[in-house]
């Protein structure tokens, strides 16, 4: 059974930087396109970001374009999101996720979700 494990979340401050790591397990076959989505405090889930099986594409949010990198290294199962210049907007739960559809912005396309990691921004 595929699962997704996260890490790499926790408090900071206003302009700093972290990598989040989101690890594939428990299946064999080509890659998945995978995303990362996050959800604040009493907000829905929103798509950050996304990668192809072969990871020469990516697809960003508006608000996040330019600020977040999405990355896989295929051998390690892992993909990664460098998020630069943080903000305190956002400040959510990240969740990676992992489809068998082309790369997509829609949660509803992914059928595999980890368990999320608290990020939280300060001023």
């Amino acid at each position: 059974q595929v699962q997704l494990v996260e890490s790499g979340g926790r408090p900071v401050q206003v302009g700093a930087s972290l990598k989040l790591a989101c690890v594939e397990s428990g299946r064999t076959g080509s890659p998945l396109v995978m995303g990362w989505f996050r959800q604040a405090p009493g907000k829905d889930r929103e798509f950050v970001a996304a990668i192809n099986r072969s990871g020469n594409t990516r697809e960003y949010a508006y608000p996040i374009k330019g600020r977040f990198t999405i990355s896989r290294d295929k051998a390690k199962n892992t993909v990664y999101l460098q998020m630069d210049s943080l903000k305190p907007e956002d400040t959510a739960i990240y969740f990676c996720a992992g489809s068998s559809n082309f790369i997509s912005r829609d949660a509803a396309d992914y059928f595999v979700w980890g368990q999320g990691t608290q990020v939280t921004v300060s001023s």
